[in-house]
């Protein structure tokens, strides 16, 4: 409902050019987009605002502007938000070579109520009231949501409490590698610090084969992919099947306490995970995901897997990106430095971290519930306001079926513009065939005076 002007750009025309096409937004017109990648916003709305001069706007949208005194085009982009009119764009969305858009045609068979304009002021007017209070809500309430996202990273660095001064012993760094650790925290003396291929057993996962997927000879099981692990837990709803050779799925099937820890992806991507703790039977996983089994309880599952996820610094700094593709090597990851407390302290920071974060997922589901709210209590007064019961209705307000006869008649009386007849036929031209034009920088299409 909002256009945003923070990022504009030149035509490379001169106002008077684009002027001669109609093609400038004037406050008041309407908006709507022809082509989006997510369904959902394709046909959406936005009001040119006011103030706004000498604006072009490209083919992917479409500009309606009405007559005077038929809409209002502020409660327009309110109805156009509404449920009801929602549900009708939806219908004429389509896809077409992979894109998906909607035909300036079928805005037209877009249904709205109009109500008498004086009414429509007064519905905008009660409108913004409601929504600007509802507006501020949100806003505080995402402000809310970034802070606890904030403290739930900083919740789960073990290391910020145990930090010592620079006057007071700490553990010695680990020793140097090919990789770049950059700036370690100090850690109490009776910690240490142990990188990951000391402190575990790191294996890559297997690499699907697409002539084994069609023997019956190998035997089918469940495997997760990056989609799976994610950080801090493990979506665990889809679950794909493999055919891999019977050794090959003994070595790597899962154990509870094995940390998997995402290998490829976006870059925020490396170094994420969770704990398996067993929930698919025979379960592996995909060359794109590492995993972790420490050896011997040296260090608590949930401590290795809080620690890789807030080493993002690390990763970045020893991972590769390609095009399309963030990844990181075997023998990188198991030169990630990890902190390892005395195991006697480990289980009571385990428990220390889990409350706090109880804590914090509540605060965090508490909140995203008063956005549902707020949206649900939106759609409540746009529906109200569609349905006229929003406002008042005043009997001195012109109807709008007579404000739409008299309309029709003014346009009726208007004579109608004569066409020039085609010329029969066509003599060659002798004179050689001209430059082509330049395509222009824009282009204008499907305007429509309602």
């Amino acid at each position: 409902m909002r256009l945003d002007l923070s990022d504009l750009r030149y035509t490379g025309m001169v106002a008077g050019e684009v002027e001669e096409r109609d093609g400038l937004l004037i406050p008041g017109d309407l908006l709507f987009t022809r082509y989006n990648g997510n369904p959902e916003f394709v046909g959406a709305c936005a009001r040119v605002p006011d103030g706004v001069n000498a604006l072009a706007y490209p083919d992917k949208l479409i500009r309606v502007r009405f007559a005077p005194g038929v809409f209002d085009s502020r409660f327009v982009c309110y109805m156009w938000a509404s449920e009801g009119v929602r549900q009708q764009v939806r219908q004429y969305v389509k896809t077409s070579a992979g894109q998906v858009g909607i035909a300036g045609s079928s805005l037209k068979k877009v249904r709205l109520p109009l109500p008498p304009i004086a009414e429509q002021h007064r519905i905008v007017e009660a409108l913004e009231e409601q929504l600007s209070r509802l507006d501020a809500a949100e806003v505080s309430v995402r402000g809310a949501l970034k802070r606890i996202s904030r403290l739930l990273d900083k919740v789960t660095d073990f290391t910020t409490d145990a930090s010592v001064k620079p006057n007071e012993p700490a553990a010695p760094l680990p020793a140097l590698t090919s990789s770049i650790d950059g700036e370690l925290p100090r850690i109490p003396s009776d910690w240490q610090w142990m990188r990951l291929g000391d402190l575990a057993e790191v294996v890559g996962g297997v690499t699907k084969d697409a002539k084994k997927q069609s023997d019956p000879e190998f035997p089918e099981v469940p495997y997760l992919r990056v989609a799976n692990v994610q950080r801090g837990h493990l979506e665990l709803d889809h679950i794909t099947m493999i055919r891999v050779p019977q050794k090959k799925a003994d070595q790597l099937r899962l154990k509870s306490g094995d940390v998997l820890m995402n290998e490829g992806g976006d870059r925020d991507k490396l170094g994420r995970g969770w704990v398996w703790q067993g929930q698919v039977p025979d379960a592996i996983h995909q060359n794109h995901v590492f995993r972790a089994r420490i050896h011997q309880d040296l260090l608590k599952p949930e401590l290795l897997s809080w620690y890789a996820n807030g080493a993002a610094k690390w990763f970045e700094a020893n991972g590769k990106q390609s095009t399309n593709l963030a990844s990181i090597s075997l023998t990188k990851i198991k030169n990630l430095p990890v902190p390892v407390p005395p195991r006697a302290e480990q289980q009571g920071i385990v428990e220390r971290i889990e409350v706090c974060l109880v804590q914090l997922r509540h605060a965090q589901e508490t909140s995203e519930q008063v956005l549902r709210q707020g949206r649900a209590l939106r759609n409540a007064l746009l529906r109200k306001a569609s349905e006229g019961g929003l406002v008042h209705q005043d009997v001195h307000d012109e109807p709008a079926a007579d404000l739409l006869a008299r309309i029709t008649a003014e346009r009726a009386a208007q004579p109608t513009a004569r066409r020039s007849r085609r010329a029969t036929t066509k003599m060659p031209s002798q004179a050689p065939a001209p430059e082509p034009t330049p395509a222009p920088a824009f282009a204008v299409q499907q305007e429509f005076d309602l």
